[in-house]
């Protein structure tokens, strides 16, 4: 118990609670199990560390942390029921009995799938729930995830410890200068590229620290296992995605590419929020939606398929085959599919049609000769033609974002159920621009990954015309080709 003030220990009184066992202790404080004598309960009582009560900066943090959870109503965060200064920084949260998933995964190891997955759910819809309120937590790890029990109910997850959260304005929270130019918070195996470079953070970064957890509990390690923190971080940074299905093989493969999405290096490329991601993770693994199944997070001794740990999910009916392709590895987006442009009969034998699909050849020619394609990211094979008519006005190219306000009309946002979204495609990728004459151009929007209309590429900001059979390659994979019906 070192770092404590020499008078706090079991049986000290703080604020109307009886100190009765020390728990356990983090960077920032000690947690007590206590007893609150008025009420005449038990709750969980964290301490702000000895050494650190006299900085004002780790003052702020700590007693910022009980204003944040406290803001936040959710059944999985854990319930903070009093924060106060005197005679110590203190917080008062729900006792949970049941451990940490931290600890848990390192007695059993590995989890069956179901009951990772149904982990994973009600955690993504908390964090949901603090960034609709302005906080992104910073250190989402198996060690804040607390998991309680009791007799005749099933575990009940609880996301805890927002001390290193943030607001996501410059206003408010963010304004204290909570921390220093250069530094680092947060727990590097579980750490965003961007928070580790000091970089934006919002969100997305809990998604990609909340997307490690996922692969932890699925494979009983972190995605990055290095000896020293710099290692860690330096893999965040530059290492692609590791595969499920190299630890385990009796996964789908689709959750390699749900979990590589969530930890692309980028946050504009990941899901649009944690629960999409969660819910794609859901889908890959073959179960219905969080919720489907009944209430509660999972029944630890439940009987029933020996992968998942409960009764299989419902298989949901196939989409008709596509003639010519073939079938559609079972992927996950939880956003709506795109909607195609209408256009009316009067005018169909006129009309100019892009017709989306995926070009095996510019993929492979896109990626170096000693890096195979698919050891980063897979070609999706058998992906189905989408038919877009071109009418009306200039029509936007690229992949929605519902957080920035994109709807492309040309979606490439892949639908819940097809293959993987592009993501060299950019939101604002390209857009189509109708002539007085009937005819089309297009134009690069200044992509990173650029534009190639017949295998040049194109200048940015450009017009190029179209003619009847042209192929636009843009991201990976995806090829454009115009025709005219």
């Amino acid at each position: 118990m070192s770092g404590l003030p020499p008078w706090l220990g079991p049986g000290s009184r703080i604020a109307g609670y009886r100190l009765e066992e020390f728990i356990g202790a983090g960077g920032m404080a000690q947690v007590f199990r206590a007893y609150h004598e008025g009420m005449g309960r038990g709750v969980a009582l964290k301490v702000l560390a000895a050494g650190l009560t006299v900085d004002d900066g780790f003052r702020r943090r700590f007693v910022r942390e009980a204003r944040s959870v406290a803001k936040v109503e959710h059944p999985h965060i854990i319930p903070v029921y009093e924060a106060g200064e005197k005679p110590v920084p203190f917080i008062a949260m729900r006792l949970v009995r049941g451990g940490d998933l931290r600890a848990m995964v390192a007695r059993q190891g590995a989890m069956p799938a179901g009951r990772a997955a149904a982990f994973v759910s009600p955690v993504a819809s908390a964090l949901d729930t603090a960034h609709e309120a302005g906080l992104v937590h910073r250190d989402v790890k198996p060690a804040n995830m607390l998991v309680d029990i009791g007799p005749g109910r099933p575990e009940h997850v609880y996301l805890t410890d927002f001390g290193l959260a943030r607001g996501l304005t410059s206003a408010g929270l963010t304004s204290g200068g909570l921390t220093t130019p250069g530094q680092f918070m947060g727990t590097p195996e579980y750490a965003a590229p961007e928070q580790i470079t000091g970089g934006e953070v919002d969100g997305r970064a809990d998604q990609y620290a909340l997307a490690c957890v996922a692969y932890t509990l699925l494979t009983g390690t972190a995605p990055y296992p290095r000896e020293q923190a710099l290692a860690v971080m330096y893999a965040q940074l530059y290492d692609p995605a590791p595969l499920v299905t190299a630890t385990r093989p009796d996964l789908p493969g689709s959750v390699n590419d749900v979990l590589a999405r969530a930890l692309e290096k980028k946050p504009d490329d990941r899901f649009e929020t944690c629960t999409a991601f969660a819910d794609a993770l859901r889908v890959a693994l073959g179960f219905p939606p969080w919720g489907a199944e009944g209430t509660g997070t999972y029944a630890m001794q439940g009987a029933g398929d020996a992968r998942t740990g409960y009764p299989p999910a419902p298989v949901p009916p196939k989409p008709p085959a596509v003639p010519g392709t073939a079938p559609v590895a079972k992927m996950a987006s939880a956003e709506p599919p795109a909607t195609p442009l209408a256009t009316s009969p009067a005018n169909r034998a006129a009309t100019w049609i892009a017709v989306v699909s995926a070009d095996r050849s510019y993929y492979d020619s896109v990626w170096a000769a000693d890096v195979p394609a698919g050891e980063i990211i897979g070609f999706p094979d058998g992906s189905p033609q989408r038919r877009f008519p071109l009418t009306g006005t200039e029509i936007l190219i690229g992949r929605r974002s519902m957080s920035r306000g994109i709807h492309p009309e040309i979606d490439l946002t892949t639908a819940p159920g097809g293959p993987p979204t592009d993501t060299g495609v950019s939101r604002e990728h390209a857009k189509l621009v109708p002539g007085p004459d009937g005819t089309w151009s297009i134009i690069d929007l200044g992509t990173e990954n650029g534009t190639l209309v017949n295998g040049l590429d194109i200048a940015p900001g450009r017009p190029v015309p179209l003619r009847d059979g042209d192929r636009i390659n843009l991201g990976m994979w995806t090829v454009i080709a115009i025709t005219r019906d």
